[in-house]
């Protein structure tokens, strides 16, 4: 289920996606249309915040002309799109299923660096702790992974990053930070989807227990 937040976060990629593709004649105005039509279609039964709505629509103001500079200041020597909304769609070795993801934007710079992107709107920013965090980074060492096996790309010769775009900051709306995805951390990021695929295949699933509450079926027959 979509909620106001999903509904920037969709609108807002989808400018950053127009951007790099030089597609955005007034990024401003496409956002609005695409937030509006977010919006609109989300459950009706939703009990939506207004003023968050209209809050949003002024912090995407304060985000979108900041984007391209933030690109080129990371990037000094300049960079070249490959893709954006790169699919994959890979064999997991030694198992029958795939792995499938969207990478948001897929940059080459010229020392020959492949640049995986992956933009995440937030409220402030993140914390060291969360930008460190191996179940948040390991998106991008997968997308590393299968991106390396789809293209027949080394590597080494691919980096991943996070672009934060930060409603609620008073400076740098757009931060853009590497995430380091080196041998060992690979196998790691292997490792945890195996267990993944392991206990899918066996039906073992985790119950967060912190979710109860909100749950339409806690304390009910259908509980587990």
């Amino acid at each position: 289920m979509g909620n106001e937040y999903t509904a920037f976060g969709t609108a807002i990629h989808e400018v950053c996606e127009n951007k790099l593709l030089n597609k955005s004649i007034n990024p401003l105005e496409e956002f609005k249309a695409s937030f509006i039509n977010e919006i609109a279609n989300l459950p009706e039964n939703l009990d939506l915040n207004e003023k968050l709505i209209v809050d949003m629509g002024k912090q995407a103001r304060a985000i979108i002309p900041e984007i391209e500079p933030a690109l080129k200041k990371y990037f000094p020597n300049g960079y070249e799109v490959l893709a954006t909304e790169e699919s994959l769609m890979e064999s997991i070795d030694g198992t029958e299923y795939n792995f499938k993801g969207f990478i948001d934007a897929v940059l080459k710079t010229p020392d020959g660096k492949v640049h995986i992107i992956d933009w995440k709107s937030c409220s402030w920013g993140w914390d060291m702790r969360k930008k460190a965090d191996p179940l948040v980074t390991y998106q991008l060492t997968l997308y590393k992974i299968f991106y390396a096996q789809k293209n027949n790309v080394e590597l080494k010769d691919i980096e991943t990053h996070f672009a934060l775009l930060k409603r609620t900051a008073k400076k740098d709306n757009v931060e853009i930070f590497r995430v380091t995805s080196a041998n060992k951390k690979q196998a790691n990021a292997k490792e945890l989807l195996a267990k993944a695929l392991f206990n899918i295949q066996k039906k073992n699933f985790i119950k967060d227990k912190r979710s109860c509450g909100k749950c339409e079926f806690y304390r009910t027959e259908h509980c587990p």
